[in-house]
C-alpha cells in the first residue's frame, strides 16, 4: 500500500479549494472526536438512569475517551507510516462508527470501557493525520480558513451533543448509541473517495528543508507553543464540563436553562473554528492567537463574576468558540515556525496534540478534585481556567517581544 504521507516534495498546491477533501477532514473530526467524545456528555443522567453502569463507572468510563485519545495522539504518525493517510483515517473513522453500535449493548463494564477506549484511539490518530493530509492540497492564503473548516466538526459535534443526542433519546438509550453509529458511518462513506490518496510534493529547496531539524531557535519557539497549548487545554475544562452544571444548580436557573446556555455554547463551537482560522490568515497566527486569549479572558471572567442574563449567554457564545477554534490557530502557529518543513511540521503537531491530551486529561481530574473539595464552587475553576488563559497571553506577549500595548507584536505576516 503505498504511503500518503511521505513528505519528501510537493507540487504546487490547486488553485481551488478541494471541497470534497474539506469535506472528508470535516467529517473525520465530526466522527472521531465531535461525536465520539462530546456526545457522551448528555447521555450521562439516562445510563445512570437506566441502571446500565453505577454512577461512580458511568464517569470512570467518560474518562476512557481521554485515555484512548492521548494514545491515539502518540500512535497516530506511525498508523499514517504504516497505512498511508488516507487509509489511515479511513479506518479511524469506522473504528470510531463501530465503536457506537458495540456500546448499545453493554456486556460488562470492560466490554463499553474497551469501545470507548478505541473510540479515543480513533479521534486522536484523526487529529494527527487530518490536517497534514488535507492541508498540502489548500492554497496558502486559504489554510487558516481550510483548517478552521476541517476542525469545525468539533464544533458541530459539540453543540450536537445538545441537539442531537436528546432527540435520539426519545427512542431510547440502545436506539440512540445505534443511530450515533449510523450517522458515523453514513459520514464515512461520504467520505471516504474524499481523501487524496499521494500527499502532493513541494519544490527541491523545500524538501532539503523539510529533511532537516529544527534550528536552535525554532526547537525554543516550537517549547513555547506547547507549554501555551497546555495551558489552553487547562483553560478550556472548566467550561466545557461544568457550564450548564453552573448554570442549572451553581445560578439557581434550572435544568432548561442550563441546556439553553449550553446550546449557545455550541453555536459558538461551530463558527469558532472557521472565524479563527480566517483570523490567522488575515493577521498571521500570532497576532490572532494574542487577541483570541486576551478576548477568551475576558469572557471567562465576566461568567465569574456577572449574573446578567445577557452578559452569560454572549460569554457563553465566546468561549464555546475557543476549544474548538484554539485548534486551528495553534496548527498555523506550527507551519509558521516550521516554514516549508511539512515532515517536521507534522512531527510537532503530533507533539503539540499529545501535550494538549495529557494536560486536558489531567486537568480534568484536578478540576473535579478541586469542585469537591471547595464545596462546588463553579467560580473557583473558571477562575483558575481564566489565570491559565492570561498565563498563556503573558507568555506569548513576553516570550516573542513586546510592541502593542494591547496583544503584543505579530511575528508572523498574514498568508498571501
Amino acid at each position: 500500500m503505498s504511503n500518503d504521507h511521505s513528505q519528501s516534495s510537493r507540487p504546487a498546491a490547486p488553485a481551488g479549494i478541494p471541497w470534497h477533501t474539506m469535506f472528508a477532514g470535516l467529517s473525520a473530526s465530526l466522527v472521531g472526536i465531535g461525536l465520539a467524545r462530546f456526545a457522551y456528555s448528555p447521555l450521562i443522567p439516562t445510563l445512570i438512569e437506566s441502571h446500565w453502569f453505577e454512577a461512580s463507572d458511568v464517569i470512570y468510563l467518560g474518562a476512557a475517551n481521554l485515555a484512548g485519545y492521548l494514545i491515539g495522539a502518540l500512535s497516530g504518525r506511525p498508523i499514517g507510516r504504516r497505512l498511508g493517510n488516507a487509509w489511515a483515517l479511513r479506518l479511524m473513522m469506522a473504528l470510531a462508527a463501530l465503536a457506537f453500535v458495540a456500546c448499545a449493548v453493554p456486556l460488562s463494564t470492560a466490554w463499553f470501557f474497551g469501545w470507548r477506549l478505541l473510540s479515543g484511539v480513533a479521534g486522536g490518530v484523526i487529529m494527527v493525520l487530518v490536517a497534514s493530509t488535507v492541508l498540502p492540497h489548500v492554497p496558502g492564503a486559504r489554510k487558516g480558513l481550510a483548517a478552521g473548516a476541517i476542525f469545525m466538526g468539533l464544533g458541530l459535534g459539540i453543540a450536537g451533543s445538545g441537539t442531537l443526542v436528546p432527540l435520539l433519546l426519545g427512542l431510547g438509550l440502545r436506539e440512540t448509541w445505534i443511530g450515533l453509529g449510523l450517522l458515523s458511518a453514513l459520514l464515512t462513506a461520504l467520505s471516504w473517495k474524499g481523501w487524496p490518496e499521494a500527499a502532493v510534493a513541494a519544490p527541491r529547496a523545500a524538501a532539503h528543508v523539510s529533511s532537516s531539524s529544527p534550528k536552535a531557535g525554532q526547537r525554543r519557539a516550537l517549547l513555547l507553543v506547547n507549554i501555551e497549548y497546555a495551558l489552553m487545554a487547562v483553560a478550556v475544562v472548566p467550561t466545557m464540563v461544568f457550564l450548564s452544571d453552573f448554570v442549572a444548580r451553581g445560578l439557581g436557573m434550572g435544568a432548561h436553562a442550563g441546556a439553553v446556555y449550553w446550546v449557545l455554547y455550541g453555536l459558538g463551537a461551530i463558527v469558532g473554528p472557521m472565524t479563527y482560522g480566517a483570523l490567522a490568515d488575515r493577521l498571521g497566527s500570532s497576532l490572532a492567537l494574542r487577541l483570541v486569549l486576551l478576548v477568551q479572558a475576558l469572557a471567562v471572567a465576566a461568567l465569574t463574576v456577572s449574573r446578567n442574563e445577557f452578559v452569560l449567554g454572549l460569554a457563553s457564545v465566546l468561549i464555546g468558540t475557543f476549544p474548538p477554534g484554539a485548534v486551528p490557530l495553534v496548527l498555523a502557529r506550527v507551519h509558521h515556525e516550521l516554514p516549508d518543513a511539512p515532515a517536521a511540521q507534522d512531527a510537532a503537531w503530533s507533539r503539540a496534540t499529545t501535550v494538549f491530551a495529557l494536560f486536558q486529561a489531567l486537568a480534568g481530574y484536578a478540576y473535579s478534585y478541586l469542585f469537591a473539595l471547595s464545596g462546588q464552587r463553579h467560580a473557583l475553576l473558571f477562575a483558575v481556567g481564566c489565570v491559565a488563559l492570561v498565563l498563556a497571553w503573558l507568555l506569548d506577549w513576553f516570550g516573542r517581544g513586546v510592541a502593542s500595548p494591547i496583544v503584543g507584536r505579530s511575528v508572523d505576516a498574514p498568508r498571501t
